[in-house]
């Protein structure tokens, strides 16, 4: 690894970081660091049959000691995390040049795989007894106080009318960029305005909060030898609203080629989280409203146009492109969960064609 991909000499991380948990002699390796503004850096550590994780965390002490206490009361649930180890001295974390190291047990075994059915339905079910058993959570304290709670139905109105904004300022500019845009503006607004109208049908009041992993993608889910799952990395964790947890999990499985914008899996899914937490009407709207959306031709059109003049346009094209290849998929998708809505709760909810 090049030294300028490198954040600190290892015999730094050793005498300085490693001699606090007694690790001064093992092996260590970074397998990953991001030098951004959340700078981030992980390392394996190797002491003869051991192995951990070491982890320079991008945010400050009371943060950590949120997640820490997240981990905590999930494992006091018998959910499988990977706990922040403590140093020789009893201290949660290790401080060094302004920088705050932890570290964890290493989990071996593989990803959660997007395309096996048992996975998924495992993670899911994974997923919702989470919810379950931390709906009273609270951290130690010292620690932050991470909330989430944000209001789909503002959300998706402010990005509904850029959407708008976008087809008009490319009527405008008329680059090849816009031109592609245009091309596809009708069945994106179409997505935007189903997601807007079902975020118009949900009584936030009866959104069930707990804390939320709200990261909870295959990297992050990984069953071990014995087909346990794990789940790691709790950096992104807040109280939140369930349901914003379950939508993203979702999306990442339903984007994707091999499952794209599948109506079965998504029932499947949900059908598994509901074997032990059960989903309101309110939470299938906002699953619906949140899938519905078209995110990612959303997002790609907002950095263009901000970054229009010192952008690379051929890739932001390439990228628009990729973006819309499954919008009547989606759109198709989004009208089935419509249906499966109303007659899953018996209502009577209109939606625009």
């Amino acid at each position: 690894m090049k030294s300028s991909n490198i954040l600190l000499p290892y015999d730094k991380i050793k005498e300085f970081v490693l001699s606090k948990y007694n690790l001064q002699d093992s092996e260590i390796q970074q397998i990953k660091f991001k030098d951004t503004e959340k700078q981030r850096a992980v390392y394996a550590v190797g002491y003869g049959p051991q192995k951990y994780c070491l982890k320079k965390v991008y945010y400050k002490k009371e943060d950590l000691l949120f997640v820490y206490s997240a981990t905590e009361w999930l494992y006091r649930y018998n959910i499988n995390v990977t706990r922040v180890l403590p140093t020789h001295n009893n201290m949660r974390f290790v401080s060094y040049n302004d920088m705050i190291f932890i570290l964890m047990p290493w989990v071996n075994g593989r990803k959660f795989n997007y395309d096996n059915s048992n996975d998924l339905l495992k993670a899911s079910k994974n997923l919702a007894l989470m919810h379950k058993c931390s709906s009273s959570f609270f951290p130690i304290q010292g620690s932050s106080l991470r909330n989430g709670f944000d209001r789909i139905d503002l959300s998706t109105k402010k990005h509904f009318e850029q959407i708008l904004d976008f087809c008009n300022t490319a009527y405008k500019i008329n680059d090849e960029f816009s031109k592609v845009l245009l091309s596809n503006s009708e069945i994106c607004i179409s997505l935007a305005k189903k997601a807007l109208e079902a975020s118009s049908f949900i009584n936030t009041n009866n959104l069930k909060r707990s804390l939320c992993h709200l990261d909870y993608v295959n990297k992050n889910i990984i069953f071990d030898e014995s087909d346990n799952i794990w789940i790691i990395d709790f950096d992104n964790c807040k109280m939140d609203f369930c349901v914003h947890d379950i939508s993203y999990f979702l999306r990442r499985i339903l984007k994707r080629d091999s499952t794209v914008w599948n109506n079965e899996i998504l029932i499947n899914t949900l059908n598994s989280y509901e074997d032990v937490k059960n989903l309101n009407l309110d939470e299938y709207l906002y699953i619906l409203s949140y899938l519905a959306f078209p995110q990612k031709f959303w997002k790609i059109c907002r950095d263009y146009y901000k970054n229009i003049r010192k952008c690379n346009k051929g890739s932001f094209i390439n990228l628009l492109k990729d973006s819309i290849k499954y919008n009547r998929e989606q759109l198709e998708f989004s009208k089935n969960l419509a249906n499966y809505i109303n007659n899953k709760f018996n209502v009577d909810l209109k939606y625009s064609d």
